[in-house]
């Protein structure tokens, strides 16, 4: 049986273990920094929310997100990493962890849920397209270090 919960402090390891398993699967690993201290740390202060689906005492997936404004549509539910152990794949753990953060945003009367996907994600990008996302093309994204 799975369980879908909102993540405490002592999930950070698992998060940031799940988050360094997306990182290598979309090649990225080199750019992949944060640490547990981090993860912890940025947890206490609110800096981030999770869920986690968990199985039998172990982590398995987790929708890592926080809430952030938008000004066309006010608040807003941004989703950081989802990510779902390989293992546990096409067993509708997926959709449950969607669903409670879909659900997640409703409470806190959000208008929007956005996200990123990279474009070497085919798998992700086919649950995303069964969930009936609206892929924004006109948009660019950009970052900056700092």
């Amino acid at each position: 049986m799975t369980i879908i919960r909102q993540a405490t402090r002592s999930d950070a390891a698992d998060l940031r273990r799940l988050a360094a398993e997306l990182a290598a699967y979309v090649n990225e690993s080199e750019n992949f920094t944060a640490t547990v201290s981090q993860y912890e740390s940025d947890f206490d202060e609110g800096f981030y929310h999770a869920l986690v689906a968990e199985q039998k005492g172990k982590v398995i997936g987790m929708a890592l997100y926080c809430f952030v404004y938008s000004t066309w549509k006010g608040r807003m539910i941004y989703l950081e990493d989802f990510v779902l152990e390989a293992a546990y794949r096409r067993q509708g753990i997926g959709q449950q962890l969607w669903d409670a953060l879909i659900e997640r945003g409703r409470e806190r009367d959000c208008q929007l849920l956005k996200w990123q996907v990279v474009d070497t994600n085919t798998e992700a990008m086919k649950f995303y397209e069964a969930q009936e996302w609206i892929e924004e093309k006109q948009w660019i994204n950009g970052k900056l270090y700092l």
